[in-house]
């Protein structure tokens, strides 16, 4: 039988029910106020004091700080650390095979300020593809670079992280900007276990040597990623020690990754870490470490323009360098840009040189609906399509003891699972050793 209450029984209850309701509010609002707190003091963390500030035409806010303000000095390893302006020696390109040519239509690169256009496939490959469109000669490339402004001597660009940024996993805000995955080990058997991770490679590799750097020209692309919390990334690894606590990794390449910029953009990125991913290192300047030089390179900011299918091919060119004195680990943009380095303070296992060097495309599938993803790798279209329809690391080059760059030889493949993703690798005259990779994720043959 149903309960009945009096009139007086509801005039008993009613200020108890209104104190529950008070308090809910109370909670609710206190619990609010604890969020946006946390939020507001990360963002102080992230953005420092800006000279002036720039919007970019995508709505990225770049934001012009003092050199000698930027994050990589709050490391407490780089506390009294003097910034160190330009490497004392730089790796020297005794067979980069690069073709610098201004004329559009003749065989060869062009560059334009750290990009590079691609109006020819290897020597040997197949057909060549008939050139379409317009060739992009803005000479930006990044997006922000449009505007017309850059950053005055004496500042760094920085994009600034956005209360949204933080928001989206308001949970893990302090461990915004970080990883926890390791790259491909391709010895790892069976390959299945690997790809238990949710982290699918396409990559080619050198091992058992010593590295001192490495070098390739990346063709770029905007892949289309399925989940938020997904990614599609191309880039280079510099590796030392071993694939457990004690690896360190040195990464830079480009990236689409909404979770971590809010959008499905192509963007310039690095990352470190010198404990396997646990506790150090994050992407661009999300922490402290990396020293930035360059007040025209932006981490973090969008790449432009963008390789289209079966049309005009866009590469940025990337070289990393240990400085045999210091032991820093220098980075450059193409073959302008000079954007700083990664003090030899951070690193272990990388302290003296690295034991591995690889290059290639990374996705996330977190099978949403229980399928493989069908975010895209590299052009979303695999190997065999050759130029201008899938995508491709040229002139892949190590550098050796004598801070010499060579040719790498002896390039190995690995992808855990090549019906999703996979790599082709080949050698020619004029982009040396070179590979295609990546793929569309979920098909017919990668259910």
């Amino acid at each position: 039988m149903a309960a009945q209450y009096s009139v007086n029984d509801m005039l008993v209850r009613l200020p108890l029910y209104m104190t529950f309701l008070w308090l809910a509010m109370v909670l609710s609002t206190s619990s609010a106020f604890a969020v946006s707190s946390r939020v507001q003091q990360h963002l102080k963390r992230f953005n420092k004091p800006a000279i002036s500030t720039i919007e970019s035409p995508d709505g990225d806010l770049i934001d012009c700080i003092l050199i000698s303000q930027q994050p990589a000095l709050d490391h407490p390893l780089l506390r009294d650390h003097k910034i160190q302006m330009q490497p004392l020696y730089y790796a020297k390109n005794r067979e980069d095979s690069v073709v610098e040519d201004k004329k559009e239509g003749r065989r060869g690169t062009t560059e334009f300020l750290g990009r590079k256009f691609s109006n020819h496939k290897p020597a040997g490959g197949h057909a060549h593809v008939r050139e379409k469109g317009s060739m992009n000669t803005t000479g930006h490339p990044q997006l922000w670079h449009q505007v017309g402004v850059s950053c005055p001597e004496g500042t760094i660009p920085v994009r600034r992280t956005s209360e949204s940024d933080l928001r989206r996993n308001t949970s893990q805000m302090h461990t915004y900007g970080r990883k926890f995955h390791h790259p491909p080990e391709p010895s790892a058997v069976p390959a299945a276990s690997v790809d238990a991770t949710g982290h699918q490679h396409a990559i080619g590799y050198v091992q058992g040597g010593q590295y001192y750097g490495a070098k390739a020209n990346i063709n770029v692309w905007n892949p289309s990623v399925q989940a938020s919390n997904e990614f599609s990334l191309s880039q280079i690894w510099i590796l030392g020690g071993s694939f457990n606590n004690d690896l360190n990794s040195i990464e830079a390449g480009w990236q689409v990754s909404p979770d971590l910029y809010g959008d499905t953009k192509t963007r310039l990125f690095i990352y470190w870490t010198s404990d396997s991913y646990q506790t150090t290192g994050c992407y661009n300047l999300l922490c402290s470490g990396f020293v930035q030089v360059s007040n025209d390179i932006a981490l973090g900011a969008s790449i432009a323009p963008i390789s289209s299918y079966d049309n005009h091919q866009y590469d940025i060119t990337i070289l990393i360098w240990k400085d045999p004195k210091e032991g820093n680990w220098w980075m450059q943009f193409g073959n302008k840009y000079i954007l700083g380095y990664w003090p030899a303070a951070l690193f272990t296992s990388l302290s003296k040189s690295a034991s591995m060097v690889e290059w290639g495309g990374e996705v996330v599938n977190s099978q949403p609906g229980g399928k493989h993803t069908s975010t895209q790798m590299g052009s979303g279209h695999f190997p065999f399509e050759s130029f201008g329809k899938c995508s491709y690391f040229s002139h892949l080059l190590i550098v050796e003891a004598s801070n010499n760059l060579m040719s790498a030889s002896d390039v190995n493949t690995f992808a855990e699972s090549p019906t999703c993703y996979n790599v082709q690798t080949g050698s020619s005259s004029d982009w040396g050793t070179y590979f295609y990779y990546g793929g569309p994720g979920r098909n017919p043959n990668c259910p």
